[in-house]
């Protein structure tokens, strides 16, 4: 008995790190969340989705009560609108807080559906030990959990490494040029996507193409793979951890998968571990009161792409925080240009999804940050891009 027995439960949370994730975390989203209402002020987020409301009342546990003891309809509308004195999660002078609050269950699914979320976790990328994990913004009011690994969203440009990984193991180099223009795939309806600045022309060597995310050059290279590339990039992905289902066709290359935090980060910590993928892990050990292990974590590794290519892939996304989207890491932020840091920005659709996936040699963190319901988001890409949303949090 887990509350009897005197066993002693080791795990590989930093507190210190945990901290400063959390605070990050906190300091960032605070502003965020006051730009938000401020975005929204006047009219309702899921304005194009008029049941999102209705359908999160029937989920929540007071309707569920409600119908199992044989309430009709009428009634437990009734009951959803009448006001009740509670206390509700808030900020206060930017730091999570409480206030009482005078309102009906109903409008209190409507005010929960306005918080941005966190989904953070950091980890060794030699030794599979997770250091640091936020899964929402507090565990008291918002239960689930961003980071795990069945909590997967849409993961934008933060996939694109993947597609250039598979190109220079197929002989493509960062200085090799490709054109930046519209490419077709005619097997696919003639999907062609475009640029998201709208600019095309021109060539553009492959490692400033993914530091500044250029969707017609992650095309092309998808296409130089052939009709098995998609099929490939899967196969790639697999051995670097990541296992939620993923559609074999060409707009992958895009980002168009559900993945979970727990896997990116995973995923991209395989480059800074010279292409050996070690799976994450936060259970060390378990041992009895009398000192007996009871149970030992092995890390598990698998050897995912070449050293050659690990390294080949750290130098390219390096220029992502050099000269690409992830710069302001550097002049806003202040982290010194000296010290080698890598990774990706993303972005998706609607902004309803902003990454950020940053390796340090030692560290490999991610941050996800979105709403619990993705029809919930900023409509300016200024505000909801990955830059924006969740790279500051990894710089706190």
């Amino acid at each position: 008995n887990i509350y009897r027995d005197g066993l002693k439960v080791t795990v590989s949370i930093n507190y210190r790190m945990q901290l400063h994730a959390e605070a990050a975390a906190e300091k960032h989203l605070a502003e965020m969340q006051s730009k938000f209402f401020q975005h929204w002020k006047g009219r309702v987020p899921w304005e194009g989705v008029p049941d999102l409301i209705d359908q999160a009342m029937k989920k929540s546990e007071r309707y569920k009560m409600m119908k199992e003891a044989g309430a009709s309809d009428s009634e437990i509308k009734t009951a959803f609108n009448e006001k009740y004195k509670m206390r509700i999660f808030a900020y206060n002078n930017g730091k999570y807080s409480e206030k009482d609050s005078v309102m009906s269950p109903l409008d209190s699914i409507k005010y929960y559906k306005y918080f941005l979320q966190p989904g953070l976790m950091a980890m060794d990328p030699h030794t599979g030990q997770i250091l640091a994990w936020v899964g929402s913004l507090d565990h008291k009011y918002f239960k689930y959990d961003h980071v795990n690994k069945t909590a997967s969203r849409q993961v934008g440009s933060t996939f694109k490494p993947f597609v250039y990984t598979l190109a220079v193991d197929n002989g493509w180099s960062p200085c090799d040029v490709a054109p930046n223009v519209p490419v077709v795939f005619e097997d696919y309806e003639n999907w062609s996507p475009r640029n998201s600045d709208g600019k095309e022309g021109g060539e553009m060597q492959l490692q400033r193409a993914l530091a500044n995310s250029v969707n017609h050059i992650t095309a092309f290279l998808m296409k130089q793979l052939g009709p098995n590339g998609p099929k490939n990039v899967i196969n790639l992905v697999r051995k670097m951890g990541i296992s939620s289902p993923i559609e074999a066709v060409p707009s992958i290359c895009l980002g168009t998968a559900d993945i979970s935090v727990y896997e990116m980060v995973g995923a991209f910590a395989t480059f800074a571990n010279k292409g050996v993928f070690t799976e994450p892990y936060y259970l060390v050990k378990i041992e009895d009161k009398n000192g007996t292990v009871l149970y030992n974590q092995v890390p598990q590794t698998t050897e995912a792409l070449s050293e050659q290519t690990a390294y080949v892939m750290v130098k390219m996304m390096e220029k992502v925080t050099q000269i690409g989207t992830g710069t302001r890491i550097r002049f806003r932020y202040g982290i010194p240009w000296d010290i080698p840091v890598y990774g990706k920005t993303g972005t998706t659709q609607n902004n309803s999804d902003a990454w950020f996936i940053g390796v340090h040699p030692q560290v490999a963190a991610g941050v996800w940050v979105g709403c619990d319901d993705r029809a919930v988001h900023f409509r300016s890409t200024d505000l909801g891009q990955g830059a924006s949303l969740a790279l500051p949090i990894w710089a706190y």
